[in-house]
């Protein structure tokens, strides 16, 4: 039935002259975000991977890069599923970062139990591990639905690390509203612990990790990150007609814009 429903859209799509969702839609670093990628965002579907992939992208260049002493770690969807998937984890460490002076982890858990099956599972959670302190820490906006596969994954970083990790559930995380902003939730959660908790905390004071006055809006959470791709998009347009004044304006136009290590941060 879902692939019979992707066809119908596809064919929708190409009748009313859609762009393909497998159409590039900008070049960040490492990242190339794809239109499925946008859309995912903006009409309040599932976040695709390579969506929070992005997300942890922009962090990483544009907010963490400002703490050049920080150690801290933003995993990405497919190595924090290739983790919890892989029941040898130590064969892993060639291709995961070297965790040996992180003090942090950021790992989004997806609830996938085909491997197989792209963009598979059906929930997002944040695992949050603090090395330093020997605590992971589980937050979830579905009641732990993911508990299962954050306690997996935790046990598989205990054997990377060679150490203890203890196991907590948050339960005061803030809880979404319907069944497709787990994503979101995920994102806007990884951006305040990292910003508000870890990096621009009071080193002299104990750090709580309780979410339990947080309320996040998921709608305004989707906008944020539509405007982060927005204004990284147009930046890259902007240089790509300053680069190449004598091109084409309908060859340019086909152009995927890129964002290099020179782009200005935007606090949003």
């Amino acid at each position: 039935m879902v692939g019979s429903f992707s066809r119908i859209k596809d064919k929708a799509r190409k009748h009313l002259g859609d762009p393909s969702p497998d159409e590039a839609y900008l070049s960040y670093h490492d990242v190339r975000v794809m239109r499925a990628d946008v859309d995912s965002i903006k009409s309040s579907d599932w976040l695709t991977d390579n969506a929070i992939a992005f997300w942890q992208e922009y962090l990483e260049r544009e907010e963490l890069n400002a703490f050049p002493k920080a150690s801290i770690v933003l995993l990405r969807p497919s190595m924090a599923y290739m983790l919890w998937i892989n029941p040898e984890p130590l064969s892993l460490k060639e291709v995961l970062p070297n965790f040996s002076k992180t003090t942090h982890i950021f790992l989004p858990i997806n609830d996938n139990m085909d491997p197989t099956e792209a963009e598979g599972g059906s929930h997002w959670s944040l695992l949050l591990v603090s090395i330093i302190d020997g605590v992971s820490f589980h937050y979830d906006s579905m009641s732990q639905s993911n508990e299962r596969e954050a306690r997996a994954t935790t046990i598989k970083l205990e054997q990377l690390l060679g150490r203890r990790l203890k196991f907590i559930p948050m339960g005061d995380s803030p809880q979404q509203e319907n069944g497709s902003d787990c994503g979101v939730f995920v994102c806007v959660l990884m951006r305040h612990l990292l910003l508000k908790r870890l990096l621009r905390a009071d080193a002299s004071k104990k750090v709580s990790m309780s979410m339990r006055d947080a309320h996040i809006n998921a709608k305004d959470g989707r906008k944020t990150m539509l405007k982060v791709i927005e204004d990284r998009r147009d930046e890259g347009k902007r240089r790509s007609r300053s680069g190449s004044p004598s091109r084409n304006t309908s060859a340019s136009s086909k152009t995927t814009p890129r964002i290099g290590e020179e782009q200005e941060g935007v606090k949003v």
